[in-house]
């Protein structure tokens, strides 16, 4: 996959939304990059990662590419240091595969989106992982996970072929109507 790849995975989930997003498990950047480009200029970006080495070559290129985005690294697990909110979205770019339990995870996402907030999420489409990507889900199955987490509606994005595992999708969900 490309930059311009990733950008038509995540464009029709970011489009419309508010300048403050969260990426979990952003890695190097890759869709940082296609975040900042869709956001453009207003962007104000957390990236979350383990990996400081990998968010010192993300600051690096957003900062060559994007210099007028804010962007903000913190060094954390997504499973257990999400950064408060709110945020208008939260990007989920091949990093949910690394949990076992991601309802937990998008139930801690839900409570961190603002009003009119949205997840976007990139994942290899099949339910039975490898060493490389331990546990993948369907974009079937990101249905349901969504549902059990308080999310509404899922919106099919995108989908391209892939090497590795046969395609990836992606698709925004929004937060369910909360009780006044």
């Amino acid at each position: 996959m490309n930059h311009a790849d990733h950008f038509g995975l995540i464009r029709g989930g970011v489009e419309g939304a508010g300048p403050r997003g969260l990426e979990l498990g952003a890695g190097e950047g890759a869709f940082t990059l296609a975040l900042a480009d869709c956001l453009g200029d207003r962007a104000s970006i957390v990236a979350l990662d383990r990996d400081r080495r990998a968010l010192e070559r993300l600051r690096d290129s957003v900062g060559a590419r994007f210099p007028t985005v804010a962007l903000e690294t913190i060094r954390g697990d997504y499973r257990t240091d999400l950064p408060g909110g709110p945020f208008d979205g939260v990007l989920a770019a091949n990093s949910l595969h690394f949990t076992d339990d991601p309802v937990s995870v998008l139930r801690a996402v839900a409570d961190r989106l603002g009003p009119d907030g949205r997840l976007v999420v990139v994942e290899y489409d099949a339910d039975r992982g490898n060493p490389w990507v331990p546990h993948p889900f369907s974009a079937a199955r990101f249905s349901e996970l969504a549902a059990a987490a308080g999310f509404g509606a899922v919106t099919p994005l995108g989908r391209v072929p892939s090497r590795f595992l046969d395609a990836i999708w992606s698709a925004v969900a929004r937060p369910a109507a909360r009780p006044g």
